[in-house]
């Protein structure tokens, strides 16, 4: 009888990991088949806590359906790449045009027409640790070489210029940052910001800035669109509609093309090559981004005292911070936490399988910290989505675990000898 070879994965796979969607989220799919009540803080996903799109997005999106049943142009629709481009302008790119808009099904699909159309095998691009793990992901599906720099815990979570200029080679093609950052919620200051934006010029440098939070933040945080810092370096900024309109279902992104572009131009003809592969952006949900980005901004009711994502941000930092042995920076931007456990206390040796076990115990799915490429198995994501209650709820719930981990690890103290 004739033997059949197995079908299996190519091997390029074989370093990419997307572990926010990986064997835990697996296991909380299986929990919930088997009637389980799972509270989600994975997953940046609004719509499941209660918040919906504006009703003027979701209207002229219906609107539109009856003229969005076939393919648009591979760059997306002219009205929206417009609206893109007249927002940009007026955060100070007087120069921003439509061509320099590209439209997207979320920003992940532009992020893949970015890599695709920059990476040959061995080159290096700088990225953030902790990152989105898309990013490194991709990178290394492209046979690109994913290069972190670190995010320093103790400074804010802001990485500093001078040990990413050290990573800098021969071989590096482009600088990623995320701003503001997931996991860790921190916003950069303009002094880091033109820091890097100074690496990219002297290295020579793409720089790839992923804004999508852009509108989620708190307090006195700055935000500042890297593009605004320089048109010497040319730059690729990622945003769109899924986290501050509500919308990630929509599948609707863009990125915005700035700096000297006649040095660019056959990348650009690669980037227009991947764009044409993939047809066209989803039309109907490109029907919204004019309206999103021209009517009233409802974002900035939840950002500010008493709105709901700057209450459920202070009430997870507040119990948080009351556990024992958690260490945790306030955030200062998007809707994440990225806690430390003090290894003294929780001595974890793989931070998945901790992750698992309080899946398992307390039906509470987070994300391990090396699903974001962090450098230790101390930290766990938590999205600060849920309302209040559930949120406090859940934190009570994670507090139970740990106060089982510690009671199960901890250190007996020494017994006095019966000669004192």
């Amino acid at each position: 009888m004739e033997e059949f070879q197995d079908f299996t994965q190519a091997t390029k796979l074989r370093n990419v990991r997307y572990d926010v969607r990986g064997p835990i989220a697996v296991e909380a799919a299986r929990l919930e088949r088997a009637g389980h009540r799972i509270t989600k803080l994975n997953i940046g996903n609004m719509a499941p806590f209660g918040f919906e799109a504006p009703d003027s997005i979701m209207m002229d999106m219906i609107r539109h359906l009856p003229t969005a049943q076939g393919y648009s142009d591979s760059a997306g629709i002219y009205s929206a790449r417009t609206a893109v481009a007249q927002y940009y302008q007026t955060k100070g790119m007087r120069d921003a045009k439509v061509e320099d808009v590209y439209l997207g099904n979320g920003v992940s699909d532009l992020i893949t027409i970015t890599l695709q159309a920059l990476i040959n095998p061995g080159d290096e691009i700088l990225i953030p640790t902790p990152d989105y793990p898309l990013w490194t992901g991709l990178t290394a599906l492209y046979q690109g070489i994913p290069v972190h720099y670190i995010c320093d815990e103790n400074n804010h979570w802001w990485p500093d210029p001078e040990e990413i200029e050290s990573k800098v080679t021969e071989r590096t093609k482009a600088l990623v940052i995320i701003n503001p950052n997931n996991p860790t919620g921190a916003v950069y200051p303009r002094e880091i910001l033109e820091a890097i934006v100074d690496i990219c010029r002297r290295h020579n440098l793409m720089l790839l800035a992923d804004e999508i939070y852009e509108k989620i933040t708190y307090d006195d945080a700055e935000m500042i669109n890297a593009a605004t810092l320089s048109d010497d370096v040319f730059t690729i900024t990622y945003s769109g509609l899924s986290k501050t309109w509500r919308v990630a279902g929509y599948r609707s992104g863009w990125m915005y093309i700035s700096g000297p572009k006649h040095r660019a131009l056959d990348y650009l003809e690669g980037v227009q090559l991947m764009a044409n592969l993939r047809m066209c952006p989803n039309v109907p949900g490109q029907h919204a981004v004019q309206t999103a980005l021209g009517g009233y901004q409802s974002i900035q009711e939840l950002i500010v005292p008493g709105g709901r994502l700057y209450e459920q941000r202070d009430v997870a930092y507040k119990q948080l911070s009351e556990i024992e042995g958690v260490e945790v920076s306030q955030m200062d931007g998007a809707m994440y936490l990225f806690p430390r456990l003090d290894p003294e206390i929780y001595p974890i040796e793989n931070d998945e399988a901790f992750v698992m076990e309080l899946l398992r115990q307390q039906k509470i799915l987070v994300s391990h910290g090396r699903a974001f490429n962090w450098i230790d198995d101390q930290h766990f994501r938590l999205v600060t989505l849920p309302a209040v209650e559930e949120l406090q709820e859940a934190i009570d719930g994670i507090a139970t675990f740990l106060a089982q981990y510690r009671d199960a690890f901890a250190k007996p103290y020494p017994v006095a000898s019966a000669t004192g």
